[in-house]
């Protein structure tokens, strides 16, 4: 059930003033990457078999990600109406694909794969937090509280369901800092980068360690150290650790300067495109 539809933005309110490439060059990508949210859904479906309790959920999540991927791709068109949305959606699928035939989670466990979905809705309220306090252009910052209150809400019901495999599988700890750990490494894998590329029409061959210097060169600079402090809580509480422990605080501030270097490295090697 859709919590908000796309004729709750106030589109009349775009000011094309207050946008900058930078932003729209994100923005086109993201887009891509929630409309394609139907495939996960499949994904998860076949994962999670015989849990029709948690399929209808997977599908309700799905239809919000895909209208997410839908608020994006009206605003980059606006922000640039030659930007063709069909186009680079169809470079993207064929460039980017899900392991729809899995039989398994990858993660090597139910327990596993929903604390997997944790850490992405972790990763994703954050970054929409982080766009909807950084910019100043009214029908964007309204998308990105939008979406960003989905994501928080998408967390809590990986997280209520992450808890009735937990306590059934029984996974250690180690474990599942693996898995979580294992998941924000793939921040960095082929999905974004291919993103990125398909959405801004860059020619040439595909470079993910160059996609991913250009996508995080102008993403990351929106991040406070707020933002990713609640990131750093949300991740320990996912993987059952107390955020507000001396570790906890320990790891906000090493998460923070960790995130603080990968992000002057990715401005260093940026390329221009």
């Amino acid at each position: 059930m859709r919590h908000w539809t796309l004729d709750d933005i106030d589109w009349q309110a775009f000011d094309r003033s207050k946008t900058d490439e930078d932003t729209v060059r994100i923005i086109k990508a993201a887009s891509l990457v929630e409309f394609n949210g139907n495939d996960y859904a499949r994904y998860l479906e076949r994962v999670f078999a015989g849990d029709t309790q948690f399929i209808k959920v997977a599908w309700d999540w799905a239809e919000e990600e895909v209208q997410h991927g839908e608020a994006l791709r009206r605003w980059a068109e606006l922000a640039d109406p030659g930007w063709s949305f069909e186009d680079s959606f169809k470079r993207f699928t064929e460039g980017f694909s899900l392991p729809l035939d899995a039989e398994a989670s990858v993660r090597g466990s139910r327990c596993g794969e929903l604390i997997a979905r944790c850490v992405v809705e972790v990763g994703t309220s954050s970054y929409y937090s982080a766009l909807r306090d950084s910019t100043d252009e009214p029908v964007l910052k309204q998308i990105c509280r939008n979406i960003a209150s989905d994501e928080f809400r998408h967390y809590k019901l990986f997280y209520d369901h992450m808890k009735r495999y937990r306590d059934a599988e029984k996974p250690w700890l180690v474990q599942r800092m693996k898995v979580a750990v294992g998941r924000l490494i793939e921040g960095e894998d082929d999905e974004l980068a291919y993103a990125y590329f398909a959405a801004n029409d860059i020619e040439g061959p595909y470079d993910r360690k160059a996609c991913i210097a250009a996508y995080g060169s102008r993403a990351f600079p929106h991040y406070e150290r707020g933002h990713v402090k609640l990131a750093t809580g949300m991740v320990m509480k996912a993987v059952g650790m107390k955020p507000q422990s001396r570790f906890g605080q320990w790891s906000s501030n090493l998460a923070w300067r960790m995130f603080d270097r990968r992000r002057r490295q990715m401005q260093a090697e940026a390329p221009s495109f």
